[in-house]
């Protein structure tokens, strides 16, 4: 969720990026349990889904460091997997309270809901290093590869979430498109030509998910084989393969859409790894809570949105950050700069 560089001068498009990004995944996990309930629910969140993680680990890609450099790899554990492995243990035991479960199974090997990220980044980084900086490959035949490789996971039937290794696969030609991207790339697309277009390419793909036969949106997770999703094995490479091609699409669209000058909400991008691990302990507990719908499902929508809205905000607030530091970076800065301004 976050970039891990330093600049001297941030770039605002990307954090409003992020923070818009971020809102979305806490927004559809939030109306996860009610989108059974109205089609247009069932679309929305079809449509989220099918762009905005792959616009997070494009950004991802974007900034990361594709050459090998020495102690790299210890750096990428105490940054990744070290977290992992802290939060794999909090949700553990918080699961066990909030389930009631007989026991407490800790699985450092298959992460806990949203945790596959960190575990997944942490082999992204390496992948890039690989592709990039060891094989030297050049942009168009590295991502027929990363497509191909995430294509050809779906046949695997075991171990698909160990290690978080289908969505690995299966997300990394967006992290890899993301590094091989230029700035000049994204300032492209901010001509009105093409926002006219990318508002256009939403609404399409927002009517042809509405008007498709049921679909499993775990089409969408990036976490199950061919055979779990129980559509044809032999048609299924030629499905994954569209749904590449729609999320590019729209993950362009989003791009071109974003704001880039400083906006409101500008400095809440900041914190979006914040916003990512934490916000599962909430919602989390409504889904266990069995709230469901209120009303009817649009005043439901309406709430859930404000809420995850409000939510989102609080998470990426400086307070949250300087708290959660400790465990999400293993350090103190922010906690230290806060204390510094009050004296």
């Amino acid at each position: 969720m976050e970039s891990g560089v330093m600049m001297s001068e941030r770039d605002y498009y990307f954090d409003n990026a992020k923070f818009i990004l971020i809102f979305l995944v806490v927004f559809g996990h939030a109306i996860q349990s009610i989108i059974q309930e109205d089609p247009l629910l069932m679309t929305t969140y079809q449509t989220i889904y099918f762009f905005h993680m792959p616009a997070f680990i494009l950004i991802a890609g974007y900034f990361a460091k594709a050459n090998y450099t020495k102690g790299l790899f210890l750096k990428l554990l105490k940054k990744l997997i070290v977290p992992y492995l802290i939060f794999q243990f909090i949700y553990t035991i918080y699961y066990y309270f909030l389930r009631n479960q007989n026991n407490i199974d800790i699985d450092p090997l298959n992460p806990q809901w949203a945790l596959w990220f960190l575990i997944s980044l942490f082999f992204w980084s390496l992948l890039l290093i690989l592709f990039v900086d060891i094989l030297k490959l050049k942009w168009k035949m590295a991502l027929f590869i990363s497509i191909t490789l995430g294509v050809i996971v779906g046949f695997v039937n075991d171990y698909t979430s160990t290690l978080s290794l289908s969505r690995t696969f299966v997300f990394f030609p967006f992290f890899l498109a993301g590094h091989y991207l230029s700035r000049n790339f994204f300032s492209v697309l901010k001509s009105n030509k093409i926002k006219i277009i990318s508002v256009i390419s939403i609404l399409i793909a927002f009517a042809s998910i509405y008007i498709l036969p049921d679909w499993s949106s775990r089409w969408l997770f990036g976490s199950h084989s061919y055979e779990d999703l129980g559509t044809p094995v032999e048609a299924s490479p030629m499905l994954r393969l569209v749904i590449y091609a729609v999320s590019f699409w729209l993950v362009t669209a989003f791009f071109s859409l974003a704001p880039v000058n400083k906006m409101f909400f500008t400095k809440w991008g900041l914190n979006t790894l914040y916003v990512y691990l934490f916000h599962g302990f909430i919602i989390q507990f409504y889904r266990e809570s069995g709230l469901g719908l209120m009303i009817n499902p649009y005043f439901s929508l309406l709430i859930i949105l404000a809420v995850s809205l409000l939510l989102t905000i609080f998470l990426s607030s400086r307070w949250v950050a300087a708290l959660g530091q400790p465990i999400v970076e293993l350090r103190t800065s922010k906690a230290k700069k806060m204390l510094n301004q009050k004296e």
